[in-house]
């Protein structure tokens, strides 16, 4: 197993970081590089989609692999388009859940039923950190924002068990503080032929730290304290939420060309 300076070396470009002091972005880049690693996928194979957003520079301008940076929203539009013109490439989205679960609902909605095989990773801060901290749809009931100063009125939008219920072949939840949980889930995703869905809850000690005078550490402690692998409890739950074997699209369509005489190339 590659030392921590050598997977940066071999996955990081250098760049000057723009996430802030604290920011899970950084870990979440450590967690994919190292799955990748273990994996022995080869960095040639991969195409990374992101959106628009702190999380859209995880993989762009970071990770030292093919990266399409796209319009807010669209990045699993895109992503079901590079797959379907290279059936062979490892496709991962990593988006905001803003970026992901709001302005991109529709097109996670329909990548999961059709069950497209990528790989999806939403890093859930619960806002939308980039542009100042506003309300969004997985900001928990109640919680301060930039725009709900008294408090967020609507209901947090659960993500993954939507996902789950559209259809995806995999879908997962995990934290910044389960690192080594994580790198094993994301594994598992590339594993997968089909809709991988990983929600990364992850901190933001810039917006929601800030409200809640936290730091990233405490925040990090707050995931330990808050969360259980445990589905009968009420905290938040952590694990693998479905894994099932249905058929995948970029699949069915290649069969059907083939079907009409057609060559797929």
């Amino acid at each position: 197993m590659l030392k921590a300076k050598d997977i940066k070396e071999k996955y990081v470009r250098s760049h000057p970081s723009p996430f802030c002091p604290g920011c899970g972005g950084g870990m979440v880049l450590n967690s994919l590089s190292r799955a990748v690693e273990k994996s022995k996928l080869s960095k040639d194979e991969i195409v990374a989609v992101s959106g628009i957003g702190c999380a859209a520079w995880i993989p762009s301008p970071h990770w030292r692999v093919d990266t399409l940076h796209t319009t807010h929203g669209r990045a699993i539009a895109f992503a079901t388009g590079v797959k379907l013109g290279n059936q062979d490439l490892e496709v991962m989205v990593v988006s905001g859940d803003g970026d992901c679960a709001g302005i991109g609902g529709n097109h996670l909605l329909h990548g999961a039923r059709n069950n497209v095989d990528m790989n999806v990773f939403m890093i859930n801060n619960g806002l939308y950190a980039m542009t100042g901290g506003q309300v969004a749809p997985t900001t928990e009931h109640d919680e301060e924002t930039l725009t709900t100063p008294y408090g967020n009125p609507s209901s947090s939008f659960e993500a993954a068990e939507v996902v789950k219920a559209a259809g995806a072949g995999h879908v997962a939840r995990w934290t910044t503080y389960h690192m080594n949980e994580l790198i094993e889930e994301v594994e598992k995703a590339i594993e997968t032929d089909g809709f991988s869905f990983i929600e990364i809850l992850t901190q933001c000690p810039t917006r929601t730290g800030k409200k809640k005078n936290m730091s990233g550490l405490e925040m990090l402690e707050w995931y330990k304290e808050n969360t259980s692998k445990d589905q009968d409890t009420e905290k938040i739950y952590v694990g693998t939420l479905s894994k099932v074997d249905k058929p995948e699209l970029t699949e069915q369509i290649y069969r059907q060309i083939k079907e009409a005489g057609g060559d797929p190339k």
